[in-house]
């Protein structure tokens, strides 16, 4: 009985030994981060290097001076509406799409799906030519809103992938019970699918989000005007502008950066795990 008991405890101390190790390392750059965008740029290049600041040096000098410049606010802006657009747009598409492949046979379902889950695989920047002439000959290049429509291609697979396998587990009782009352098939999608499915689409649309709030390649191939440019180009845009980097101000804004996407998890994280668990499994 007491070896059981020791056994349990020791496996439980390594456990969260291993948790508490493996989120200390997760945590180390994101408290870095905000260590160093509460010191002055100067501080920064102190031998020895420090990894907190000292009381007396910590300002908020390089938060007022980017909550002063217009443009990170347009940036900002920019951001937003790009990403809630994408999760918007991916969000109905994916659903939809996934409600036909999970709940109406048809010829060549399988190789549909198939299809849908091999784009997965390919790489992003194997297309990039390709997605920038398509993006010409349609005339979307230097065009905030043109980015929108690539994002959505994007993620629309993976989405469509954790939908479809959450939908599966939906009983199709429910569907038969609107179709006897003398409902569509749009009632048993609003009201059905979608509303039991509220997890799964909430768990991508957190990956969707992040996909479009961060990235960097695309947005810098296309847009070419800095009004029209996101928030990850504008904080790279620190590079270089001066002698030195102003390492606090480029983590001031990293720091900025990430309110709306904490915002996004906090909101939608009482569906993050079930729709994460039930849609990635089922296949």
């Amino acid at each position: 009985m007491l070896n059981n008991k020791s056994n349990k405890l020791v496996k439980h101390i390594c456990m969260y030994g291993l948790l508490i190790i493996g989120a200390i390392i997760s945590l180390l750059p994101m408290l870095y981060m905000i260590s160093t965008s509460l010191r002055p740029n100067g501080a920064l290049y102190e031998y020895p290097p420090r990894f907190l600041p000292r009381l007396k040096e910590i300002t908020f000098a390089n938060y007022t001076f980017i909550f002063s410049q217009e443009k990170f606010y347009r940036n900002f802006l920019n951001s937003l509406v790009v990403a809630v657009l994408t999760v918007t747009l991916a969000a109905f598409i994916s659903t939809a799409l996934a409600f036909c492949l999970a709940r109406f046979k048809f010829w060549g379902r399988k190789i549909l799906f198939a299809l849908v889950i091999a784009t997965m695989i390919i790489p992003g920047t194997t297309l990039i030519i390709t997605q920038y002439q398509l993006a010409n000959t349609f005339n979307l290049t230097n065009k905030l809103l043109g980015l929108v429509p690539f994002y959505v291609a994007w993620v629309i697979p993976f989405s469509t992938f954790m939908i479809k396998n959450y939908i599966e587990t939906i009983p199709r009782d429910f569907d038969e019970a609107v179709y006897v009352d003398g409902g569509s098939v749009y009632t048993v999608f609003f009201k059905i699918v979608v509303p039991l499915a509220s997890p799964a689409i909430a768990t991508v649309s957190i990956f969707n989000f992040l996909t479009a709030w961060d990235e960097y390649q695309w947005a810098l191939t296309v847009i070419n005007d800095n009004v029209k440019r996101t928030l990850p180009i504008a904080i790279s845009g620190f590079f270089g502008q001066h002698q030195f980097t102003q390492w606090g101000y480029v983590f001031a804004m990293s720091v900025s950066s990430l309110i709306p996407v904490i915002i996004v998890f906090i909101s939608m994280q009482k569906y993050f795990v079930s729709g994460l668990q039930t849609g990635g499994v089922k296949g």
